[in-house]
């Protein structure tokens, strides 16, 4: 029996904001229930995650500030572009992330949005906020860290 070829995602917006200003302390897939007109445009990649944030509201899960842009040949049909959009996760899941968003300093931040076999998930981290001598340790740890790589490929290409 033929081995089936694994499923490619399709990543349409990343939060690389979210990786900057928060650790990330776990991660759980959760799928949208999004419109026609919506799900066209996140196709499209017009998707906007840099302010949004997801809140437990009556054991229900909401996708808040997220902005989707209208699809251009959506007409009258077409949707407000930062509406509540509501999450899909199992009910113990959502109590899970109801407990953990509730402690001190800890929220619930969409990390990407991306198809799996055609149906459009939001990657959703729990995650707390960092301080700002946090953020300047990361940046200088960056910038070491693509400091070693140029030597590295220098000294390669100073060896041929």
């Amino acid at each position: 029996m033929p081995q089936e070829a694994p499923a490619r995602e399709r990543v349409y917006a990343t939060n690389r904001r979210a990786y900057h200003e928060y650790h990330i302390l776990e991660t759980l897939e959760v799928g949208i229930a999004l419109t026609g007109t919506e799900i066209k445009s996140v196709r499209a990649g017009k998707v906007n995650l840099r302010e949004a944030y997801a809140r437990v509201e009556r054991g229900e899960l909401w996708l808040l500030n997220a902005h989707i842009s209208p699809y251009e040949a959506g007409n009258r049909y077409n949707h407000d572009p930062i509406r509540p959009r509501k999450l899909l996760a199992h009910t113990r899941e959502i109590a899970h992330l109801a407990g953990r968003a509730s402690e001190t300093g800890v929220t619930l931040v969409p990390l990407r949005v991306y198809d799996r076999r055609g149906h459009v998930k939001v990657e959703l981290g729990v995650a707390r906020g960092k301080r700002s001598y946090d953020k300047r340790a990361a940046i200088a740890e960056r910038d070491a860290r693509r400091e070693i790589e140029r030597a590295v490929k220098r000294d390669l290409w100073s060896a041929r």
